[in-house]
């Protein structure tokens, strides 16, 4: 059976896919929830980027999943695609939910100053989301409020750890998924990774937050991952 194991982004912990899981288990497919270290229920662990990644393989490897489909959204695409990698044959599929991905040797705010100055200044961790980092995401006033009341600080390690990788990305089976609200094209780090013929690119007319805007457009288009590429 097909086992996806879901890892939201920064801030947010198992909880974001409350709306997605139980669609997944009826369409017949295992599903579970990851919250990393240092966010949500486990806020004030100890937590850096590779911390990230042992979540994500501990959590198969615990359960001793087969035919995984490991799903990573936004900052969480980085830890999940180094942890793809390290669970070997148990790796059915990749799907990286408008996310960023992991680059060898760089960070997460590699390429995002911003970020990393408000790790600076605000004693180590990235503050939480609130409801104008919402706006325009396709979330109506409630699910503002329950993304912003739940949201954590994100602990600032996870973010300046370098990812390492052992072989290129572009050798997973991977499906990107686009939320054509947070902009219409993928970052250039993924647009040089679809031009690969493991990855494939799907869309989805909504914001950065699918999973709590579009969960069951979203739980579709995961499901739909596993099947076949079709010329």
């Amino acid at each position: 059976m097909t086992e996806f194991v879901l890892v939201a982004g920064a801030w947010l912990g198992s909880w974001a896919w409350d709306d997605v899981v139980p669609e997944l288990r009826a369409a017949g497919r295992g599903a579970r929830a990851v919250t990393l270290s240092g966010v949500a229920e486990r806020r004030g662990e100890p937590a850096g980027q590779q911390t990230h990644v042992q979540d994500i393989v501990t959590e198969v490897e615990r359960h001793d999943l087969r035919d995984v489909v490991l799903v990573g959204h936004s900052y969480s695409g980085i830890p999940v695609g180094q942890a793809a990698e390290r669970i070997g044959d148990r790796l059915a599929h990749v799907v990286f939910v408008d996310s960023n991905v992991p680059v060898d040797g760089e960070s997460f705010v590699s390429a995002l100053p911003d970020v990393a100055a408000s790790v600076a200044e605000n004693g180590g961790v990235w503050p939480p989301l609130t409801a104008a980092d919402c706006a325009g995401q396709d979330l109506d006033d409630e699910q503002t409020a329950r993304i912003v009341a739940a949201a954590t600080p994100h602990p600032g390690t996870a973010l300046t750890e370098p990812a390492v990788l052992t072989r290129p990305l572009g050798e997973l089976p991977a499906t990107y998924i686009k939320c054509l609200l947070d902009g219409p094209d993928p970052m250039p780090a993924v647009a040089r990774l679809l031009t690969s013929e493991r990855w494939r690119l799907v869309e989805l007319n909504t914001g950065h937050w699918p999973m709590l805007s579009q969960p069951s457009a979203l739980a579709h288009l995961l499901l739909r991952s596993t099947e076949p590429t079709r010329a």
